[in-house]
Formats: structure tokens, C-alpha cells, sequence
């Protein structure tokens, strides 16, 4: 039996790794699913896989750094399909590896746009859609560095942490009325924001894998089961949570 009878997800940053599989995932239990992403072509090859595998989604570029843009995202998803039930937010990029007092100011704009207001923004929007709707569940998609530190990465870890505790803010405020929040803390996973990263030597991604108890990178597929779940009326008592999805990596 599904997880879903035809309630209405969003994923942003689905265009590609793990955001694709979140939206696959959600589609194939049983989810309308609103596929998000500054990136179209990519974007409309998820909603394309998702239909070649007999599910419903449609495409809607976002970008998610722009209050207004989430608006219309969640304004979208309620205009076509008549509600909006899951949230994920997704949309994140890595950064500049370089020490706090030599990290750019750009670059740390950046990534806190990207990484923690664009989650902020999809909250704030998409809980009142949520409430509207009858409830919901919001995955809010951290990162192992949402609970500890990195060296040469200080916004993207700051951004993390940061929205591991927008989690627990808005689980509290939100849970008694339907809408429950958690978030994911992936650890190093074989997507193209990492394997195609042209900083990423072949030494430090061998130095990477290994710190993984488990031996190895993890894949999307591994991220986007819980991701659904957590979605899903299944997981109804599971809320302001973070959920390290991460080979081991944190219990070192």
C-alpha cells in the first residue's frame, strides 16, 4: 500500500542527486509532486522520469532566495493540484572551501540564501498552504555539518546548523495544528554536487569515503526513502527531529 492518496508534494532542488530522488520517490508512492529548480532542463527530466514510471508530476522553476518566487511555488502547487500536503526543501549548494577570516562575503551571502533563508521561505509560505490543506509534514534537508563542524566550510555549516534549528522552532509552533517538521542529515552522498565538484580531488574524495564507518559514499535513493517516509501519515508522531542519514559518520 502507498504512502500517499494523491496529496500534493514539493521539492525544491530537484532538478538533479537528491532532490531528484525525493521527488521520484514521493511519486511512486503515490504523490502529486511539483518539481522545483533553477535548473528546467534537469528539472523536466525528473518530471519526465517520473511519468515514464507511471506517476504525476509537473515542473515550476523557483528561485528559492526570492520570498516572492517560494510564494508562487506554493501558490502554483495549490492551483494545480487543490492543496499542498508535503514540503520538501532541498535546494542547496556547497561553497568556497577557505577559512572563516578568508571566506568571501559573497560567497557567504550566498550560501546562507540558498542554504538557510530559501528554507525559512518555504516554511513560511508553505505552512499557512499546509494548514489550508489540513495538515502536512516539512522536510527540511540538512547535512551531518547541520550538527558538527567542518573546516574551510563556515557558511554552508552555518547554514545547516541553522536549519536544524528552524526545524525545532517550527515543530513546536506548528505540530499541535497538523503541520509536523523535521529534517535530514544527509552525509557525503554520490551526487553531482559532490562528484563533479572540480575542487574535489581524487584524493579527497577517497579521504571522504573513508570517513564513513559504513565504507562508503551513501546514495540519493538511501535519503530519498526516509525523506518520504517522514512525509507520509506513517511517521505521524515524528516530529522536530533531525534523522542522520550517514553510514555512521556522527556516532565516531
Amino acid at each position: 500500500m502507498n504512502y500517499f492518496n494523491n496529496e500534493v508534494a514539493i521539492v525544491t532542488g530537484a532538478a538533479s542527486g537528491i532532490g531528484r530522488s525525493c521527488a521520484m520517490i514521493l511519486a511512486r508512492e503515490g504523490a502529486k509532486v511539483i518539481v522545483s529548480d533553477i535548473d528546467a532542463k534537469g528539472g523536466e527530466e525528473t518530471v519526465q522520469m517520473i511519468k515514464d514510471n507511471d506517476g504525476e508530476a509537473t515542473f515550476k522553476d523557483a528561485d528559492v532566495t526570492k520570498p516572492e518566487a517560494f510564494e508562487a511555488l506554493i501558490n502554483f502547487a495549490v492551483d494545480t493540484y487543490g492543496g499542498l500536503h508535503a514540503l520538501v526543501n532541498n535546494a542547496g549548494i556547497g561553497g568556497e572551501s577557505a577559512p572563516v577570516a578568508d571566506y568571501s562575503l559573497d560567497d557567504w551571502n550566498k550560501v546562507i540564501s540558498v542554504n538557510q533563508s530559501s528554507v525559512f521561505y518555504g516554511m513560511k509560505f508553505g505552512i499557512p498552504a499546509m494548514l489550508n490543506s489540513g495538515g502536512g509534514s516539512i522536510v527540511n534537508i540538512a547535512s551531518i555539518l547541520g550538527n558538527v563542524g567542518f573546516a574551510n566550510a563556515v557558511a554552508y555549516v552555518s547554514a545547516k546548523h541553522a536549519v536544524v534549528g528552524m526545524t525545532k522552532v517550527a515543530a513546536i509552533e506548528y505540530s499541535a495544528q497538523g503541520v509536523r517538521v523535521n529534517a535530514v542529515g544527509p552525509a557525503f552522498i554520490e551526487t553531482p554536487l559532490l562528484t563533479e565538484n572540480e575542487a574535489m580531488t581524487d584524493e579527497a574524495l577517497a579521504q571522504i569515503t573513508g570517513a564513513h564507518p559504513i565504507g562508503r559514499l551513501g546514495q540519493s535513493d538511501e535519503v530519498g526513502e526516509l525523506v518520504a517516509w517522514l512525509c507520509s501519515s506513517r511517521a505521524s508522531f515524528c516530529t522536530g527531529t533531525y534523522y542522520p542519514v550517514d553510514g555512521a559518520y556522527l556516532a565516531q
